[in-house]
């Protein structure tokens, strides 16, 4: 199978690295030249792709011999970049068969705390989400026009090596931040790439999937977890309505929901190598993180 991704990023690195021997060739965009010459290293055709441009003929050549494509880049005020530079093209490709775009479950909006299922309509609170939303129909509007499989990964907060809270501990960057009644689901990126490798054999043509942990939790309550595993005493928790946050920050805290993931373990057969923060936090300190940046008595 070839592999064409918008969007080399942490998440589809991963499943990249984990499955590589899936691949036959991989190729995609970055945002730096840099970064571009980091991944041609690897083996990894990269192509550099500011968002807006289009034309660029060695990425229309990959993208016409890709069986499946992914989508990791968030959509601009112009609508989705790759659907806008490079959607006839897409829609045009020979071989393609298999589209996944990775989206956010931030587009259900705020459920007082209730469950949500991918039934739901989505309801966003912004217009960053509602760009989100636009660009979920028009991948799927594409994959009903072309007979291409489509399938929309909603994806919750992600963390793993590198991105979590062993490691804002160590940095001391970690908050405490409580508000009463607040839930998020996360994901360890391992399960993301899990999921997309068993969605590119078994994803319903249309499908929509949650990527969501088992256990909704408040956030302080991951922090105080981590900092019991690194041995060290948890930073001092701050009301909510007290806490410096930035703008978009502020946002994620003003939806409160329960997110089901029943439709990737029924229909796509995943089981969650992490189907909570625990599992997911013992197995990264087990891997050494959060531990360079403390102090070595700790």
């Amino acid at each position: 199978m070839n592999l064409f991704v918008f969007g080399l990023g942490y998440s589809v690195m991963t499943l990249v690295r984990r499955h590589r021997d899936r691949f036959t060739r991989v190729a995609g965009t970055v945002r730096t030249a840099g970064k571009a010459a980091a991944l041609r290293a690897e083996g990894i055709a990269a192509h550099v792709f500011d968002g807006t441009s289009g034309g660029d003929e060695a990425l229309l050549a990959d993208l016409a011999a890709a069986d499946a494509l992914i989508l990791s880049a968030p959509p601009g005020q112009a609508g989705d970049p790759a659907l806008a530079a490079y959607g006839e093209a897409i829609a045009a490709a020979p071989r393609l068969i298999w589209i996944g775009y990775l989206s956010t479950i931030g587009v259900y909006g705020d459920r007082a705390g209730g469950r949500v299922d991918e039934t739901a309509e989505p309801r966003p609170t912004n217009e960053r989400l509602r760009r989100r939303v636009e660009a979920e129909r028009a991948w799927l509007a594409l994959g009903a026009r072309t007979g291409k499989t489509v399938a929309i990964f909603r994806i919750a907060g992600i963390y793993g090596p590198g991105r979590n809270a062993l490691v804002d501990l160590a940095a001391g960057t970690a908050h405490r931040i409580v508000k009463p009644g607040q839930v998020f689901n996360r994901i360890h990126v391992d399960d993301i790439a899990a999921v997309l490798a068993a969605a590119l054999e078994r994803a319903a043509p249309g499908a929509v999937y949650n990527l969501a942990d088992d256990e909704p939790a408040p956030p302080q309550d991951v922090v105080a977890h981590a900092a019991r595993l690194l041995g060290v005493a948890p930073p001092p928790e701050v009301p909510f309505e007290e806490a410096d946050l930035s703008p978009m920050a502020r946002s994620f805290w003003g939806a409160n929901k329960r997110v089901s993931n029943q439709r990737i373990r029924e229909e796509l057969g995943v089981t969650l190598a992490y189907p909570t923060y625990r599992e997911g936090l013992a197995a990264l300190l087990a891997a050494g993180e959060g531990r360079t940046a403390l102090p070595a008595e700790a």
